[in-house]
């Protein structure tokens, strides 16, 4: 068996494994990452040898930091990225490159369309039918977008929204409000096979899809990481929340991850605040007391107009997995389209929590 795992904001893990009367054995550890000293990497291959094959990645993580010295130092890896490099291996975790990745970039669309084609893309990638997918969004009018089980009426100012022209849409994923407007919002989505994120905890997954976008900003001279749950942060502070839905395959198969983010390009904070119902409770869970301060725009952090900065995001992903151009197809988008009249564009929907 054999599994990879690349440690957010560190280097890459790979593990070689047979499994043996539910053991694990002939375990063998690889990547580019540093390890003093040279024997450590035997020391780690041997704690893993003989492990319960139904080991969660704790108790693996647990054994490599029993049987190292407390000397040794580790750059780019980590006890638990070994561990869950074993866990994708076990779990038959396919890798990015496994696959033909699709871009779908295509003209402004209106927020319901864009929760409809989340939707029907990811369901597609479950059954099948269309391969993993990146797709950027272009708005077509500012939005508010609450989370799944959020309530409407706590999240959202109506008047601040009929002043400004807002539309409240809700998205089929949990997490927190988000607010986009055409010219100041980057927000793209991730539909992927359930077998990529294999072996991760839920949580992990989160770093793991975010990967490649910390090092496309990486490469615009911005040095972001992740901040759990599901944050994009610099030292300036948060740029991106991201959410996750997962949707079942045909027949009760693993299905796929819908993985999309929400990053503030030129975010008008003053009109956020107008529309947007931002409780003290969790500004005081943040660390921060002004919203103001918490979210800090790519614009200022990049001096790079909107879409260069799409271009190179775009451009990193190409380059490390490989991405083709696509489209929405005609029956996916009459998919997205009964999608809006029967759910999305109803009240219904809208205020389900209200």
């Amino acid at each position: 068996m054999h599994g990879e795992y690349k440690v957010p904001g560190g280097k890459l893990v790979v593990v070689d494994l047979d499994v043996e009367g539910g053991a694990l054995r002939n375990v063998r550890v690889a990547g580019d990452f540093f390890l003093e000293p040279d024997e450590a990497i035997l020391t780690i291959d041997a704690a893993l040898e003989g492990a319960p094959a139904n080991s969660d990645a704790a108790g693996l993580a647990a054994r490599i930091d029993a049987a190292l010295p407390a000397s040794t130092v580790m750059l780019g890896l980590s006890s638990e990225g070994v561990a869950v490099a074993v866990r994708r291996a076990l779990a038959q975790a396919t890798e990015w490159s496994d696959y033909d990745w699709q871009l779908i970039h295509e003209a402004p669309q209106s927020p319901v369309l864009h929760m409809a084609l989340d939707e029907v893309i990811t369901a597609e990638v479950a059954a099948g039918r269309r391969p993993p997918t990146l797709r950027v969004w272009e708005w077509d009018r500012p939005a508010v977008i609450i989370g799944s089980f959020q309530s409407l009426r706590n999240e959202v100012d109506p008047a601040g929204t009929e002043r400004h022209g807002v539309t409240v849409v809700r998205r089929i994923s949990g997490g927190g409000a988000m607010f986009a407007e055409p010219s100041s919002t980057i927000t793209y989505s991730l539909a992927v096979p359930q077998s990529l994120v294999s072996g991760l905890s839920f949580a992990d997954s989160y770093a793991y899809l975010d990967d490649w976008v910390l090092e496309a900003l990486g490469d615009m001279g911005i040095k972001a990481w992740y901040q759990p749950l599901n944050d994009i942060a610099t030292e300036l502070g948060k740029i991106a929340g991201a959410a996750q839905k997962r949707i079942v395959g045909p027949g009760g198969t693993p299905g796929a991850v819908l993985h999309h983010v929400t990053m503030a390009y030129d975010i008008d904070s003053d009109k956020m605040l107008d529309v947007l119902r931002i409780g003290k409770e969790k500004m005081s869970d943040k660390g921060t007391k002004s919203a103001k301060k918490r979210v800090d725009p790519l614009r200022r952090q990049t001096g790079l107009p909107r879409e260069t900065v799409i271009e190179r995001m775009i451009d990193s992903f190409r380059n490390r997995h490989g991405l083709t151009h696509g489209r929405v197809t005609d029956e996916e988008m009459a998919k997205a389209e009964e999608l809006v009249r029967t759910k999305f564009a109803t009240a219904e929907w809208t205020a389900r929590i209200p």
